[in-house]
């Protein structure tokens, strides 16, 4: 199967950024023949209700999907399987560092503020003894490479750091990074169009799915939506959901449309007029009509 995704955290409602970008994918995967399909990634924070506020707003943004919308949260199976044939291959550590260690460790001089810095990468076992009953282990993915380089559709030849990152966190939760690349092998995703964020962390997605032997998909990091500082768009910006849009008149599917170039009045009568190279390459500065009240 050849398919492309949006795969949104339940943690609250999607921003007019969130759903510009869901537009995109849904647009790039249809435009080249591929199913489009939604994951909804609930490892972390979870806020009742979100997914199925998530789901209507894409559904009336004209969006369509292929199959069942599919949890992380009822795949760890797969997960604790990926980590299994990792560790077989030597591959996992157990880490007891607590972010603001990391944070206060010296750096190699390879890698940008804040990357692991292999603290806990040449532990004894007497040593992994004494710091297990102090605080419970992360695991960690013992990597052979400073840096790892990604081909994207807009941003070219992309080269970024990739440290020993967490595979799954101390407190049993598998991290965003080993899940993504999993999901996306599993349900046959080789298409990947998100908000130009994720850009740094992709590097290394894309080698842990080489070190799991799975092809990467093709990357496709487009500009995100800011607020009039400049600054990546979030619900303390105003009017800013679904919702709170159409209540003050605004025609969200029109609004999205117009800033990304397009014309027509649903998502198929868009893929008349789109052409990936002609889209805007600079972030959207999105101003809120007026303020939220609620």
């Amino acid at each position: 199967m050849s398919a492309g995704r949006y795969a949104p955290s339940p943690s609250g409602d999607l921003h007019i950024g969130n759903l510009r970008t869901a537009l995109l994918a849904w647009l790039w995967a249809r435009r080249s023949g591929r199913d489009f399909l939604i994951r909804v990634e609930d490892l972390d924070r979870v806020r009742p209700g979100s997914e199925q506020r998530q789901l209507d707003d894409l559904r009336a943004l004209g969006l369509d999907w292929d199959g069942t919308p599919v949890r992380q949260s009822e795949r760890l199976g797969l997960y604790d399987a990926a980590i299994a044939r990792l560790h077989d291959a030597g591959r996992v550590y157990e880490c007891y560092c607590t972010r603001r260690e990391i944070l206060e460790a010296p750096t190699a001089p390879h890698h940008p503020p804040g990357a692991y810095p292999g603290t806990c990468r040449h532990l004894t076992e007497a040593e992994r003894v004494q710091r297990r009953s102090v605080r419970p282990a992360a695991l960690r993915l013992r990597t052979d490479v400073a840096s790892f380089a990604i081909e994207d559709e807009i941003h070219g030849t992309y080269v970024g750091a990739v440290d020993d990152f967490v595979l799954r966190r101390g407190d049993g939760v598998p991290a965003y990074n080993l899940a993504v690349v999993v999901d996306d092998a599993d349900q046959g995703i080789d298409q990947v169009v998100r908000g130009d964020d994720l850009l740094a962390s992709t590097p290394r997605q894309a080698y842990l799915a080489a070190l799991l032997e799975e092809d990467p998909p093709t990357y496709v990091h487009v500009p995100m939506a800011l607020n009039s500082s400049g600054q990546r768009l979030a619900k303390r910006d105003g009017a800013v959901t679904f919702a709170e849009l159409s209540d003050a008149g605004v025609d969200v599917f029109a609004l999205i449309a117009g800033s990304l170039g397009l014309t027509g009045s649903t998502p198929r009568e868009l893929l008349e007029s789109f052409d990936p190279a002609a889209l805007p390459d600079e972030p959207w500065v999105f101003v809120p009509p007026l303020s939220s009240g609620r």
